[in-house]
């Protein structure tokens, strides 16, 4: 296993100091400038559509509404890497990754927009809901199935096995740190969980998340709010460190760019996801009015992910002395002994049950993310079953496996998908930035905006937004 984690890590090292940040960098200020900012001056748009209700399709069935789509692709963007992946980037990169992190969510915002819009332009009827994501529009609207193919076998990859396994992890490592509870004990029960849920399909994840990531989201901020609170005083220091840290590039990885810069973009990359082809799986199944409502919906929860729950996380560690001398690995115990340093013995315990939340609508969301990928591939009965196993089998091991294995696994799969993704969507970004130029016109004389293919007969395979689908 040392010599698996060490070539990984190499690979990583590349990939991240020399192609994806500059990569992510490029395409987000391409779309920030042809957006005209809008993932600024739209701000208050995206909470005025988050309360919209899911149309009613022609059978009379209501589909998944905006904010239940949202709370699906918050159920994967909040977890293991909101806490325990910003407290190690501070630990490796130093204070100043977390103004990186914030820099990467502002500017990769656009991209989650992109993404997501053309996820609903390009989407597909699934029985009474729809699928899609990035796997359908580079069919659809690349006209490259192969390419779809690829993405879709990398997100499976990624979400489903991967990443499931570094959220049960991070579980266990809590559970463990807290109570001393058996690692396999701990796996047996999210595998048990997450079965009686991932059988029960869409409606069911849509169930769980739409209640379970408002709580658990507000809980962990309210804690994060009690420490600035009792520390409101030494706040100032705190925002001087990071900003006088973020331009500290004396630890570059691979000798080209800061350590805090690297450390900052690629746990803002595993947190919020924007640009990296996961949260339009999420875009695509809501039954809104117009694509670009969904498009600022999911660019809306890049800030949530970052700005809020990445920043409590940022502010419980600083004001401890943890973190400086913490160890290499991705450790949850970092900001667990923090909030034990700032409220005492009860925190901790919050903390590891606020993990549990964090990171088991994660697995759900992350399921979910595989589950509509493969059925891009081949729609089989047979392959589902199998597919379901298999997440199974990778809960479990993600409960007994070494940390850094599984994170070092977790940012090279992340780096495949983003790469590909960011290819597609900067091809097919003029489509998006057509259906955004024609929410702002509907938007200025006053009216809900509602986009019909007939207003633009030049786009193909978008036969879900004609007149007599609707």
């Amino acid at each position: 296993m040392g010599s698996l984690d060490q070539f990984i890590l190499s690979l990583n090292d590349f990939l991240y100091s020399k192609l994806i940040i500059i990569i992510i960098l490029v395409v987000g200020i391409v779309f920030t400038v042809r957006g005209r900012g809008m993932q600024f001056t739209f701000i208050p748009e995206m909470f005025r559509v988050l309360t919209d209700k899911a149309t009613v399709n022609g059978k009379g069935k209501k589909g998944v509404s905006s904010f239940q789509a949202f709370t699906i692709s918050a159920a994967s963007r909040i977890g293991t890497g909101n806490i325990a992946g910003v407290a190690t980037a501070i630990a490796l990169g130093g204070p100043g990754a977390v103004f990186w992190m914030w820099i990467m969510a502002l500017i990769a915002a656009a991209s989650s927009f992109v993404e997501s819009t053309l996820a609903q332009l390009y989407k597909v009827q699934d029985g009474d809901n729809f699928r899609g994501g990035p796997a359908y529009y580079m069919e659809r609207g690349l006209k490259a199935r192969w390419m779809g193919i690829i993405f879709a076998i990398a997100i499976t990859l990624c979400y489903a096995f991967v990443f499931n396994a570094v959220q049960t992890n991070t579980i266990a490592a809590s559970m463990d740190n807290s109570f001393g509870i058996n690692k396999t004990v701990v796996g047996i029960v999210v595998v048990l969980l997450t079965a009686m849920i991932i059988f029960g399909g869409v409606k069911r994840i849509v169930s769980v998340t739409q209640w379970l990531v408002p709580i658990m989201a507000i809980a962990y901020i309210a804690v994060a709010l009690l420490i600035v609170f009792l520390n409101f005083t030494s706040l100032p220091s705190v925002f001087a460190l990071i900003f006088k840290e973020a331009f500290n590039f004396e630890a570059g990885i691979g000798g080209l760019i800061g350590g805090a810069i690297v450390q900052g973009f690629k746990r803002g990359l595993f947190s919020n996801e924007a640009g990296l082809g996961s949260a339009p799986n999420a875009a695509a199944t809501a039954n809104v009015s117009h694509p670009v409502k969904q498009g600022l919906i999911q660019t809306l929860g890049v800030f949530v992910d970052t700005m809020l729950v990445c920043t409590s996380t940022a502010a419980i560690v600083l004001l401890s002395d943890v973190y400086k001398t913490a160890g290499t690995n991705e450790r949850i115990d970092i900001t667990q002994q923090s909030l034990v340093t700032q409220l005492g013995d009860w925190a901790g315990i919050f903390l590891t049950f606020a993990i549990f939340m964090f990171a088991f609508s994660s697995v759900i969301g992350n399921y979910y993310y595989g589950e509509t990928n493969l059925e891009f591939i081949k729609k089989s009965k047979t392959l589902m079953v199998v597919y379901r196993i298999l997440v199974l089998a990778f809960v479990m091991f993600g409960a007994l496996a070494e940390v850094s294995l599984v994170w070092d696994l977790a940012d090279f799969f992340m780096a495949i998908m983003a790469l590909i993704n960011l290819i597609a969507i900067f091809l097919l970004q003029g489509k998006a930035f057509r259906l955004l130029k024609d929410y702002r016109k509907q938007r200025k004389q006053g009216k809900d905006p509602v986009f019909h293919a007939e207003s633009m007969p030049d786009l193909d395979n978008i036969d879900i937004w004609k007149k007599e689908n609707k």
